[in-house]
């Protein structure tokens, strides 16, 4: 353990595989000779006594605590990790994240000047998926910000707020919600790049409806997805074939515009913007599948199924004022 650290690392986790040889053990030790390591496991016991048998001379490793526990499991983590985390600035991290030092090192330091930190994501290897998946992120760019896998925040303020919500689906956009929500500070510089490994193909493809869901939480990109399929169709039988390619072709100049901000184009290649039509097309269909799961109740998340796909601002303002005095952990 490292007792010099001054921040925290916390990483829930479940794998049907054991981690432990090879890549992922070294990255582990590498942040632990950084930061505490506080890795919370979900995994399956036999899987989980491997982990530990690897793992449980330089890093926190323990179960998701059963007074936490959540519908999301990945929120169930997280809640553990800062429950246990010595120290009040801590990275939450997805076991797929991969800092290098400055981008860790800076986040770091930004915590001593907000309650959150938002970086940006990048894959790296790129296979045709993860091409796909980055259209998804240029476009977030070009707009506002993306969504990563990674955050910053001071445990102080979500320990004072009582955690937050864990029976939702998006988890992340709820956890900076609610920080905002109490008052926090947040900062989401384009230009702090953390690197993220891809998915596996099968996998990428299970995600599809899942990720469409989370778009019931923003109101402006739900409708404007849900009018995807039927402007399509609509466009084909009148045969208005110029105007999709002149569609199409917004969307890449979109696309663009993200990747060049922020000096992007070192890490998003320039064909990474021609996948964005075919981005749109999907979250558009997918966006009718998740319409159907929604009416039978939700999507399936683990063992569990979840209907909501994060708290709206207005509801979480109003918790924060009637609730937060009398939450907290009282850790």
């Amino acid at each position: 353990m490292n007792s010099n650290a001054t921040a925290s690392y916390v990483l829930p986790l479940r794998s049907r595989e054991d981690l432990s040889p090879g890549e992922f053990t070294d990255y582990l030790r590498w942040i632990a000779e950084k930061l505490e390591v506080v890795v919370v496991d979900a995994s399956d016991e036999d899987v989980f006594s491997k982990h530990e048998a690897a793992w449980s001379d330089f890093v926190v490793h323990v179960r998701p605590d059963p007074h936490l526990r959540c519908l999301n499991g990945k929120v169930w983590g997280v809640l553990t990790g800062l429950s246990l985390a010595s120290h009040d600035k801590v990275v939450i991290a997805d076991d797929d994240v991969r800092y290098e030092n400055a981008a860790l090192t800076r986040a770091i330091d930004l915590l001593g000047d907000f309650d959150l930190v938002r970086p940006q994501n990048y894959f790296e290897p790129l296979p045709w998926h993860a091409r796909w998946d980055t259209a998804r992120a240029l476009l977030n760019r070009s707009f506002g910000r993306d969504f990563p896998g990674t955050l910053g925040v001071r445990a102080r303020l979500l320990r004072r707020m009582g955690g937050y919500d864990g029976d939702v689906l998006f988890e992340n956009l709820e956890l900076m919600r609610s920080i905002v929500a109490a008052g926090g500070s947040s900062v989401s510089p384009l230009d702090l790049y953390v690197r993220r490994l891809p998915p596996g193909t099968d996998h990428f493809w299970s995600q599809r409806v899942r990720q469409a869901y989370d778009e019931f939480t923003l109101p402006a990109r739900l409708v404007a997805f849900l009018s995807v399929v039927p402007v399509l169709v609509f466009a084909v039988a009148q045969r208005r074939y110029p105007g999709i390619a002149l569609s199409a072709g917004a969307m890449v100049a979109l696309a663009e515009v993200g990747r060049r901000r922020a000096g992007g184009v070192r890490y998003f290649p320039a064909s990474t913007s021609w996948f964005a039509p075919a981005w749109v097309l999907e979250r558009g269909i997918c966006m009718w599948l998740a319409l159907g799961r929604r009416s039978c109740g939700g999507v399936r998340y683990g063992d569990a199924r979840i209907r909501r796909a994060a708290t709206p601002r207005r509801e979480l303002n109003r918790r924060v004022r009637e609730e937060v005095p009398a939450a907290g952990w009282g850790l």
